[in-house]
């Protein structure tokens, strides 16, 4: 086994409250697009740029616009949870982790088996009418057409956080909670550049930071254990005991 699989070893072997901070990386080995990559979405060409399309504005003013981008690029209901998210429900299980802080919004992470899941941007698996708050499922709104709408007339919107929307009180409280309780922060799959999340990883205070990103983070140089592979790759590896 590598040595740095090893020492990621001892720690979850050593410690019972491990956090783990997720991103895009995380499911890109579900087969879920990231964003910001070589083949994003940010490199792709649509009428209106990807970050223009995911914001508030651009959703109340253009929803026929937004939708057809959201179905076709944000709805992915064929992806199954890896190897990562397996091990992250398993740690859970024995009692080792006690959170997952996600900025992703697939719920592959619940479909694995975790509870404790924090999903800082939000779910494409909960939507709700604007006017009158009804829920409305993953289904309703991918097999819709046009804008969905409920029954009462109203605009169905998902629970996403677009941009220029703030991210939920509640759920950054008890990530912010999570993060400064923690003996070991496990960061993987991000590159740490989206912000208010990236941010939360300043409340750390516990015994090791670990970052596993296949590219550089601005956390890099912090890290107590720093490993540059796939995260599914390393948590296969890994032995919950």
């Amino acid at each position: 086994m590598d040595e740095k699989i090893m020492k990621l070893q001892e720690l979850i072997d050593q410690h019972d409250n491990i956090v783990f901070f997720g991103g895009a990386g995380v499911s890109t080995e579900s087969g879920i697009p990231d964003f910001r990559s070589q083949d994003g979405l940010y490199h792709q060409k649509y009428d209106y740029p990807p970050e223009t399309i995911l914001s508030h504005t651009f959703f109340l003013s253009h929803p026929d616009e937004f939708y057809k981008f959201y179905r076709d690029k944000m709805l992915c209901d064929t992806a199954r949870p890896n190897a990562a998210h397996l091990k992250l429900a398993e740690l859970e299980e024995a009692g080792k982790l006690r959170a997952v802080i996600t900025q992703n919004i697939d719920n592959l992470h619940q479909m694995s088996g975790s509870h404790k899941v924090l999903e800082l941007h939000g779910s494409v698996y909960r939507n709700h009418c604007m006017r009158c708050g009804k829920f409305y499922d993953f289904d309703y709104v991918k097999h819709s057409e046009g804008v969905p709408r409920c029954e009462c007339g109203g605009m169905v919107k998902p629970d996403v956080v677009l941009y220029e929307e703030g991210l939920d009180d509640q759920t950054i409280r008890e990530s912010i909670r999570a993060i400064s309780e923690a003996q070991v922060l496990i960061i993987g799959g991000t590159s740490l550049a989206v912000y208010p999340a990236a941010g939360l990883i300043d409340y750390f205070r516990g015994d090791a930071l670990v970052v596993i990103n296949k590219s550089s983070t601005p956390r890099d140089s912090y890290a107590d254990l720093l490993i540059k592979e796939p995260i599914g790759q390393v948590f296969s590896q890994i032995k919950v005991r």
